[in-house]
Parts: structure tokens; sequence; C-alpha cells
């Protein structure tokens, strides 16, 4: 017998339209005295103090969900029986293998596309319909013939070999297959129970990613630290200050919150997503405290650091976090983590290494030095696989040496996702490691790269962007028409033309509009940055495809920019010559310039 508190279920039938559902049971056992739908109308408000209220269901605690629920089982009575145009299998293999070869060829004819998309703004959103369409077509052919005609002419391109503007969003054939693997798999990876695979293969990842890199044993998975893929290096920069201030509070920051007392020190080449993290956190950008940089290498000056710590220490603030960059996103001038590293140790301040591009650089032995310090002083440290390392975007590689701090600061066990494996302590359940729940199964391109290239075929690809750079900074240097204007160790070179006889303000405009009349001829795409307050180009490498001839080329073309701005006495420059011939008159002059050379 049921207990006194529970009603006995009734049910009542619904009777659908032709076509419909048919009768349907509904179980109105939860509503006092509910016979049918018509006594399950709602329930007059009482007078406000009345002792009485009407019995209520266990689940249903506010009278007001009754009449919902009424609406809510009319609107049943009314729903379609067509069943959904759902893909079979058969469909998908044929479909699959039509979506494969455009991907092939839209790879294969790469480099006769524009890299910049040439479309004005509006013109994509304007050419598709404004409501979604009824009926489904079952068909991919429109979608496809939009694609090509619609979508396709609407995008920049990153895989192609002249997009040197920002840093790489590298896609390779193994990681877009382990992507589609991922997707077919359709796997929800929050809790170790919710997919094993899905979690244990990501923390082998993670420490491969530890031995390919040279980093401390400490970020290993089977130790007191770990590591974990996040969607970006902005979400791991949150993730670590998160972790810094539940550090700095002795986990208090999860239960009182925090002030604007907490600080963090960046300097004005740290990336911004540090800046919004405060923002996002509740200390304010006022929190964010910018330290020195030194004026050749663009880095972080230690001194300064202390000194600022030091005075927010007198002045009863709470220095929390140090964001470091390894790799920063306009020179890729790198901090130095040892000195850093020290005063943070000294002064009991989190130290965060923000190595977003240049952190997988490290898979080459040669280049390793750039995470000099981060053995020994770094509490956590991120690294983008979805710019230069072959990886299709999203899979930041993040790593914490003490996890307590970074679970303590984000875990919290609603009643639902209780399990007996979780709450056993044995396994890792990853929705604890990032802001989101819900998670997918990154892993598995991550492998698919890495096994597909090995460490050696990954050094390679590396190996072949610094080659080029530094190659390129050779040709600058070699030209008295230009400067290299920032220390360029890795893949990426800053260059000014020098503009003889030009104002700053004048020099400055007219090396933006280099980039601006390069980036509209669809030839090459830069961009730009400021060092010293003045405008530079940036040359970028890093596209898979990207080769020598690539580089040479996008080198003539910013060359053949500035002279038909400057050289008069270029044949034909600034007037009907074609870029081509004033890329040949240029490499006569500077042919005839050369130590040595006839003439």
């Amino acid at each position: 017998m049921a207990a006194p508190h529970v009603l006995p279920p009734v049910y009542a039938r619904l009777a659908g339209p032709a076509g419909g559902l048919g009768d349907v049971q509904v179980m109105l056992g939860c509503y006092p005295g509910a016979d049918s739908l018509e006594s399950l109308a709602p329930v007059p408000q009482l007078a406000e103090g009345a002792d009485s209220k009407p019995a209520q269901c266990e689940f249903e605690s506010h009278r007001g969900h009754r009449a919902a629920s009424v609406r809510s089982l009319s609107s049943v009575a009314g729903m379609t029986s067509a069943a959904a145009p759902h893909m079979s299998p058969e469909e998908f293999r044929a479909h699959g293998r039509r979506v494969v070869d455009w991907i092939a060829q839209y790879w294969e004819k790469l480099p006769t596309l524009p890299v910049l998309s040439q479309v004005a703004p509006g013109q994509v959103r304007s050419s598709f319909p404004a409501h979604p369409p009824r009926s489904g077509s079952g068909s991919l052919d429109a979608m496809m013939a939009d694609l090509d005609s619609l979508i396709l002419p609407g995008l920049t391109h990153w895989q192609h070999p002249a997009f040197m503007a920002y840093f790489p969003a590298n896609a390779s054939g193994p990681s877009v297959l382990g992507d589609l693997l991922s997707s077919g798999l359709g796997v929800q990876g929050m809790l170790w129970a919710t997919s094993p695979a899905c979690t244990e293969l990501e923390q082998v990842m993670l420490d491969w990613l530890v031995d390919l890199l040279g980093l401390p044993a400490e970020f290993r998975n089977d130790g007191p630290g770990g590591g974990v893929i996040q969607d970006s290096s902005s979400g791991a920069n949150f993730v670590a200050l998160q972790s810094a201030l539940h550090h700095a509070t002795d986990g208090a920051s999860i239960t009182d919150g925090v002030t604007g007392a907490h600080i963090v020190y960046a300097s004005s080449q740290t990336h911004s997503s540090v800046e919004k993290a405060a923002r996002m956190a509740g200390l304010g950008s006022r929190a964010v405290r910018m330290v020195d940089i030194e004026p050749v290498t663009l880095a972080m000056v230690p001194a300064h650091l202390a000194e600022l710590i030091a005075a927010d220490r007198r002045a009863g603030l709470v220095p929390t976090m140090v964001a470091a960059t390894i790799g920063t996103t306009s020179t890729t001038a790198i901090d130095p983590v040892v000195e850093i590293g020290a005063i943070c140790r000294k002064a009991g301040v989190w130290l965060h290494i923000d190595a977003a591009f240049a952190g997988v650089a490290a898979v080459s032995p040669g280049l390793r030095w750039i995470n000099d310090g981060v053995a020994d002083y770094a509490d956590s440290y991120c690294t983008d696989a979805h710019k230069w390392l072959l990886t299709n975007f999203d899979a930041t590689a993040f790593w914490v040496r003490d996890r307590r701090h970074l679970t303590g600061a984000l875990s919290i066990l609603p009643e639902y996702l209780r399990n007996e494996a979780s709450d056993s302590g044995a396994v890792v359940d990853y929705r604890d490691w990032q802001i989101e729940l819900g998670r997918r199964f990154r892993a598995l391109k991550l492998w698919m790269v890495i096994c597909w290239y090995g460490a050696d075929g990954l050094r390679a690809h590396i190996e072949g962007h610094v080659a080029l750079s530094q190659e390129l900074a050779g040709w600058i240097r070699a030209d008295d028409q230009f400067d290299v204007v920032a220390p360029h160790p890795l893949s990426l070179v800053c260059l000014r033309p020098r503009w003889p006889g030009r104002e700053a303000d004048d020099a400055d405009r007219l090396t933006l509009s280099v980039i601006e009349t390069l980036n509209r001829s669809g030839e090459v795409y830069l961009t730009h940055t400021r060092v010293g307050g003045r405008a530079v180009i940036r040359v970028a490498i890093g596209a898979p495809a990207t080769t020598h001839d690539h580089v040479a080329r996008a080198w003539d073309l910013i060359r053949a920019e500035v002279a038909a701005r400057s050289w008069t006495g270029v044949s034909g420059a600034g007037g009907s010559s074609t870029v081509d011939e004033v890329i040949s008159s240029v490499r006569d002059i500077s042919a005839r310039r050369r130590p040595g050379a006839a003439g």
C-alpha cells in the first residue's frame, strides 16, 4: 500500500487527432483529487496568512505549476507523429564520402583562393532566407551548392600557405578525422563514468605532451598535479586565476567571494585575456598591475615586478597571481621565468605561464630553452595545440603543479551527478577542471595527430617554420629600406619600412597602407602591431602548407608596395605598372646595392 502522503496514480486518456499520438496515458496522481483534465483547473490563491493550503505533490511544490502542466498536456495531444527524417547509416556513408572529397578538393585549391575574404559586411547574411525551411530537403545537393557559392567566398582561409597574419590555427588530415570520430561517437565526457575512455585518453595525451615538450614531471596526471584540455588559452588563463584566488584565500574565495584587494601582475605585452579574466573574476581592471618591459626584448622586468609586489603588500593588498608569457602575441617576447619565478616563490604568489603560441615549439629539443624556469617555479602552464601543432581548434593543454587548488575552486557536486566511481575518489572528473560542465572528446584528434606525425614529424613541422622566419629576417636585414624591430626566436618576424624623410605619423600611415593594400589583393594576409609606439608589419609563418616560395613571395610583395610609395627611381612605381613589374625593379635595385655588385 502507498504511503499515506502519496496518492495512487490516476490516469487520463487524451484522444489525439487523426494521424496524431492517439491515446496517451497521462499520470495525474500527483495532483490531489485529480481524476480528469477538467479537475486540474488552477486553485484560487489563498488569502495571505491563511493557516491552510491544498496538499502538494512531492515534486510540484508550487500550485501554479498545475495549470502549466495542463497546458503542456494539451499541447502534447496536438503533436504530430510523423517520423523525423534522420540520415541513415547508408546515407551518411554516401554523403560523408562527398563531404570528405569536398574538403580534400578545398585543400588542393587553397593556393588559388584569395587569403582574406573579399565580401562586404552583411553580404553573407543577406544571401540566406530570413526563416528556416518547414520541410527538410533530405539531400545535400542544395547545401553543398550554397557552401560553394555563398559560404566559401565569405571565408578567410586560415590554412592558406600565404596566411601570415595572426598566429596560425593549424588543421591537418589526422586532426580532422579525429574530430569526425569524436562527432560520430557523440560522447559527452563531463564525468569519468559518462565515458571512461574520454577521460583516460585525455590524461594519456596530456602526459605525452609533458614528455614531448620537456615539461616537469609534476605536471603528469599520476602525481599531485595534472593536465586537461581547455577550450582556449583565454579560458585557461581564467581557470588559472580561479586557482590562484583559491590558493591566496585558503579556499575562502569559493564561499566568501573576492575583492579588488587581490592583485594580478602582467605587462603591456601580456594577452588581453588576463585582464578580461580579472574582470570576470570580479576583481576589475584596476586590480591588474602593469609591469615594465625591457625596451629591446619587450620582456617583463623582474625588478619592477618585485617593487610592485612589495608596494602592494605594504598597502595591505594581496598579490595573487603573476601572468608571465612565453611568446607574446605582439612580437613573441619571452619573459624571464627564472627571475620572475624566484620572486613569486619568495612572495608566495601563484605563477601562471601563458605559452599559448610558443609552448609547443619545445617539441624541438633545440627550442626547449624557452621553458627555462618552468620546471622549478610554474604553478600552472598552458599552450595551444590548435595553433601550431597541427590540431584543429579547440585544444589548449593546461597543467597545474597541484590540482587541489584547481578542483577546489571549480568543483560543485549536485546530487544528479553523484555516482559510485566519482564517490570512490579513484577517478578524475574533468568537469571539476574547467568552467563548463559538458565536454567533447577532444583527446581523439590530439591522439591521431601525435600518432600520425610522431615526435620527429612534429619537430620537422615546427623547425621548418622557424628556419623560414630566420631566412626572412636575414633578407630584411640585408635591405637598407627596412628594419627588424624585435627579437624573432620562433616563426614571427616584425619589420618596419624606414620611410626616409617621413615624420613618424606619416610613416605609420604608409606602413598600415601597405598592409591594407596587400590584404585587399588576396595574395597574402598580414597584420600589424606597435613596437615603441610605431606601427610595424607582423609576418607570422605557421600554416602547414607554407614553403620557402610563399615566404619569398610575401617579402617581394611587401618590398614592391613600399617601393611604389617611396622610390621615385623605380620604373613605373606608383603608376600603371603591375606589382610583378615593381618587384622586378626592386630586385634589380637591391642587386646593384649589394656589396661587390657590378656598377
